[in-house]
């Protein structure tokens, strides 16, 4: 396949325990041969203002946005929260999404994944992920998708992925993401 694919990950939680960021640990751990990733915390990311936008971006913003571009790919791990999106996630995106023209998000092929005690595995809050996408011009993989439901009986009190279908299940997930990635990246 020639080199290796470079992935930013980033989850949608910022409690320490978060399901979503030890799905991101474990993606970690699991990793296809011929594909990197690396975690980027997103909790010191401040809320949208495009007046501090034209001041320039912060920090933080800046060393996001810098991340994302530095990345063949995007793996987001996403929890639901009242039926969608936590806003630290849509802000997070929104920021990346500046300016329109040259975006970092822009025609950046994206992977989206979580995981959520309900039954439903954050199906809602991927959904809305995916419309945001839309407009910033990613490419979000439309297959297979992984809805981690019941996620406090699939991770040990430390945060370890225990649930073995799951884990595989994951295996399985990641080498589609290296194969869809390479589709958008000259390797």
């Amino acid at each position: 396949m020639g080199d290796e694919v470079r992935v930013l990950a980033f989850a949608g939680s910022l409690r320490a325990g978060s399901y979503n960021r030890a799905l991101l640990r474990a993606a970690q751990e699991l990793t296809p041969e011929g594909m990197r990733i690396e975690i980027f915390d997103i909790g010191e990311v401040p809320l949208y203002n495009s007046d501090v936008e034209a001041a320039g971006d912060p920090p933080a913003v800046a060393a996001f946005k810098q991340a994302i571009a530095a990345a063949d790919g995007l793996l987001i791990a996403t929890p639901e929260y009242n039926h969608g999106v936590p806003g630290v996630m849509k802000n997070a995106i929104d920021w990346a999404s500046r300016p329109p023209q040259g975006a970092p998000l822009g025609r950046k092929p994206v992977g989206i994944i979580g995981a959520s005690p309900g039954q439903t595995g954050s199906a809602r809050g991927q959904s809305q992920l995916r419309q945001a996408f839309e407009f910033t011009n990613s490419y979000c993989m439309p297959q297979p998708e992984i809805l981690v439901f019941r996620a406090h009986e699939k991770f040990d009190a430390d945060g370890n992925l225990t649930d073995a279908a799951t884990r595989e299940y994951l295996a399985g997930y990641l080498a589609a993401l290296r194969d869809w990635i390479s589709v958008f990246t000259s390797r």
